[in-house]
């Protein structure tokens, strides 16, 4: 069955679960989300003078990270289609003291608000798959990067190993939903998160993508048993 992804829908589902967003990404990947964003952010080797674009930024997580990671990003601009996600972002940048060097702006990924060739590196965790058009949100990346700018992308996956999908998926489909409904009081936000994964595009079909939008030496690196997929590459 077609995942219902139209813009303002999904803006809508994050609008109504922002409350709630930040606890439940640590309670139920089990503080592993801090890891991925570590590992994300490495991976773009920063040199501490990158303005870095931080796609479907949600609550900010992946720019603070840009921005604290040592050495870290000069600038992060954060995009997002949800109000409220940035509007609890923006709280949050201000009370970490960041407010001078992370800018969220409300935005489409497929229409991204900025100039090409005007960022250094681009990152999007957790949210290439609820853009209905994922290699549109892909070309406007590239399209905003300069020549040898980075990008990395998080977002979850099928895990190849037999046992680890034996483990993972009856959590994934059927417990995470219930915690997620019960804690965020939006049951069918979290019931679209494991329909979204399972309907998303495989990992070689990511890697064509990127090659197709012109991007260099991608590759795909699978974290936590992977559940998680860590793609990067290069314009």
């Amino acid at each position: 069955m077609a995942i219902d992804k139209r813009p303002a829908r999904v803006a809508a589902m994050f609008d109504a679960i922002a409350a709630r967003y930040d606890l439940l990404n640590h309670l139920l990947s089990a503080g592993l989300d801090r890891r991925w964003r570590t590992l994300a952010i490495r991976s773009l080797r920063l040199t501490g003078r990158e303005r870095v674009v931080d796609v479907c930024t949600g609550t900010g997580d992946v720019a603070l990270a840009a921005i604290e990671a040592r050495p870290g990003a000069s600038r992060v601009v954060g995009i997002d289609f949800s109000a409220e996600m940035l509007r609890l972002g923006g709280a949050k940048v201000r009370a970490r003291g960041e407010g001078g060097r992370i800018l969220l702006a409300r935005g489409d990924a497929t229409r991204l608000p900025l100039p090409s060739a005007s960022m250094d590196a681009a990152t999007v965790a957790f949210g290439i798959r609820n853009v209905e058009q994922p290699e549109r949100g892909l070309a406007e990346m590239h399209r905003v990067l300069r020549p040898g700018g980075r990008l990395a992308i998080l977002e979850f996956s099928i895990p190849g190993s037999r046992l680890v999908r034996a483990v993972y998926l009856p959590y994934f489909r059927h417990v995470l939903p219930r915690i997620g409904g019960l804690v965020s009081g939006h049951g069918s936000a979290y019931t679209y998160l494991p329909a979204s994964v399972g309907s998303f595009i495989a990992p070689e079909v990511m890697l064509d993508f990127l090659r197709a939008c012109g991007f260099r030496q991608p590759s795909a690196r699978p974290l936590s048993w992977g559940i998680v997929m860590l793609y990067t590459a290069e314009k």
